[in-house]
């Protein structure tokens, strides 16, 4: 193993401390993904014929909104905390504890986008098509507040690269693997998603590509990405991660089959 490794950049994670108020930077990246998921929602409303209005985006954002918070709670208790529910239901709603799963969060942004669809007499396909490109700038800003906050670190390498997180207290040498989701997860999926629907596409393909792409990334990162204390790896050698990646992964390939067999538009009824 390597004796040196690169030294933590250490950034308060209160950016503004205004006495009762404090402003963290993992805030602010929530607050960075919702402002450009409207910029570039109003901006493809304002597309010719895109069939969407600005409130509708701004609607649609608030059902998703709701959806990440309800779903992610519910997944990260069932999903990694379940025995932990199952001695004390109530836990679920104690959400200031602390407790958010991505995967959870899908599927409640799954939910949302179903009752937006139903509510606003659009395509569930389509409403799919039209939200997923402007999640990854935001799933990128998180992971760069985990980083910030010295959390969710790698599992232990000897590359030149590695890093000591202040609060590891094994203070072992890791994988700055929030940098590879940040990479991943934001930057490169976002570039693959916009370059793919900047042509008309079969309904649904473009979220089944978000779905492929996202669970895919997350899946390598994995290998790089310390597991969960509690849980450890689990069948197979894998991690929980894992193992809630390969329905998206499926799902992803699933939908993209389906909508080329039927090759219907991006925006027709499907």
């Amino acid at each position: 193993m390597l004796t040196q490794a690169l030294a933590f950049p250490e950034i308060d994670p209160v950016l503004l401390d205004l006495g009762l108020i404090k402003v963290r930077w993992y805030g602010l990246m929530y607050l960075v993904g919702f402002v450009a998921a409207m910029w570039l929602g109003n901006r493809q409303a304002r597309q010719p014929n895109s069939g969407w209005t600005e409130q509708e985006v701004s609607d649609l954002l608030f059902y998703g909104f709701i959806g990440v918070i309800l779903g992610g709670r519910f997944g990260y208790v069932m999903f990694y905390q379940f025995s932990q529910f199952a001695d004390d239901p109530l836990y679920l709603f104690r959400i200031w504890e602390g407790g958010m799963s991505f995967h959870g969060g899908v599927l409640g942004v799954m939910a949302a986008m179903a009752v937006f669809a139903r509510k606003f007499h659009k395509s569930y396909l389509s409403v799919g098509d039209f939200i997923t490109p402007l999640l990854p700038i935001g799933l990128g800003a998180g992971r760069l507040g985990n980083f910030i906050n010295g959390e969710l670190w790698g599992r232990e390498t000897d590359l030149s690269f590695a890093m000591i997180f202040p609060q590891d207290p094994l203070g072992l040498a890791r994988h700055p693997s929030q940098l590879y989701e940040f990479a991943l997860e934001g930057v490169v999926l976002f570039c693959i998603l916009w370059w793919f629907k900047s042509k008309p596409r079969p309904a649904g393909t473009v979220a089944g590509l978000f779905l492929l792409g996202y669970g895919s990334f997350r899946f390598l990162v994995e290998f790089a990405r310390e597991p969960d204390a509690h849980l450890g790896l689990l069948q197979l050698g894998m991690s929980m991660g894992q193992w809630l990646c390969l329905p998206m992964i499926f799902g992803g390939l699933g939908l993209i089959a389906y909508g080329y067999s039927r090759k219907t538009a991006v925006g027709d009824k499907a």
